[in-house]
């Protein structure tokens, strides 16, 4: 299998660090919580149920596009859990790793309320759960992507995206 770069990609709650730490270590290669790479006045705003902008998120998702890069130049391989919301927000992705697979995490909004509610230590508020849904801009047929329904247990999550890669 040629090793590829993937972001795990969903509203929040969708368990994108849950399957990207599986999918990464799956296939032997780094995993990277998109997360860690907010800047403090980024988490402060989202800690405070404030909604980023796309100027807020455009660094951000610079120095996530960077660390695809630097994996596709060693050869590699990352995996990294990212909201991605929008096509413009994936296509700076792709700007590092044009060959990105994008594996987007779908489901309801009463799901991933719940799940939202019942996880312990997120600084992200359940309140920008509405914002988030919003946002959202599926992925279409011309964005190499993978939509799986996270209702689906994170083995069977994983295995289809094994599946694809292989395919």
């Amino acid at each position: 299998m040629i090793l590829r770069n993937v972001v795990l990609m969903g509203v929040s709650g969708s368990g994108k660090s849950t399957v990207g730490r599986m999918l990464a270590q799956h296939l032997g290669v780094d995993f990277l919580e998109g997360d860690d790479l907010h800047t403090g006045q980024n988490v402060a705003r989202m800690a405070a149920g404030i909604a980023l902008t796309d100027e807020d998120r455009r660094g951000w998702l610079e120095s996530l596009a960077g660390r695809l890069a630097s994996a596709s130049a060693e050869g590699s391989g990352l995996v990294i859990s990212c909201s991605a919301l929008k096509r413009s927000y994936r296509d700076i992705l792709r700007s590092g790793a044009p060959d990105l697979l994008i594996v987007h995490l779908r489901g309801d909004y009463d799901l991933l309320a719940v799940r939202m509610a019942t996880r312990p230590g997120h600084y992200m508020p359940s309140s920008l759960l509405d914002s988030q849904f919003a946002t959202l801009e599926p992925p279409d047929a011309e964005e190499n992507a993978l939509t799986l329904d996270v209702r689906q247990n994170p083995d069977r999550l994983l295995l289809s995206i094994v599946d694809r890669l292989h395919n």
